[in-house]
């Protein structure tokens, strides 16, 4: 039995949370789609492994996300795969017609979605007003009902409704998405 609880809707209490963290939940609100969330301050998901706990809980397809760039550093990307798949550069940039990828800086995620790495998710393209960022994702993500996503921070997790990511939320932000076939194999 997992130590974490999974709640509905935005935490009761906004006390000692950050103003990246409340104006995820301020967002979702705003757009009125349905979501839990959990906290875990002891175990900040920084690793997939750390995830399992906190997978088992939310019930969720739990993303690995990636934040990368071309070698120039011109082109950035964000892509969304389920966090039991391999990454493999070079599987992902002949579909996106971008050679040599690599992740990029943690400054360069801190200054375009306001995250850091271990907590970058798909609810960081709230902080991309200038859509320097595109969005990438592995068709096996959208298979799920619900997916898992931090609120801009590790020591929270959110379960949201696949279809309104997708839909009502890249709509709200301004993201289209490019989706992606990834194999995993190793």
């Amino acid at each position: 039995m997992s130590r974490y609880i999974l709640e509905k809707g935005r935490p009761t209490s906004m006390e000692g949370r950050l103003e990246k963290e409340i104006r995820v939940y301020d967002l979702l609100d705003s757009l009125h789609m349905e979501y839990w969330h959990t906290d875990h301050p002891d175990a900040q998901a920084y690793t997939m492994e750390a995830c399992r706990d906190i997978d088992e809980v939310l019930g969720a397809t739990v993303c690995k996300n990636l934040f990368l760039t071309n070698r120039q550093h011109t082109d950035f990307y964000l892509l969304m795969m389920p966090g039991d798949k391999v990454f493999k550069t070079k599987e992902l940039s002949g579909q996106i017609g971008s050679a040599r990828l690599s992740f990029g800086s943690p400054e360069e995620m801190e200054e375009m979605l306001d995250c850091h790495p271990g907590s970058a998710s798909v609810m960081g393209l709230m902080n991309d007003r200038d859509n320097r960022v595109r969005l990438l994702v592995d068709r096996d993500v959208l298979k799920g009902e619900f997916i898992g996503a931090h609120p801009c921070i590790n020591t929270s997790s959110l379960k949201l409704r696949t279809e309104e990511v997708f839909g009502k939320f890249l709509e709200a932000v301004h993201h289209p998405m490019t989706e992606v076939t990834l194999t995993g194999e190793a």
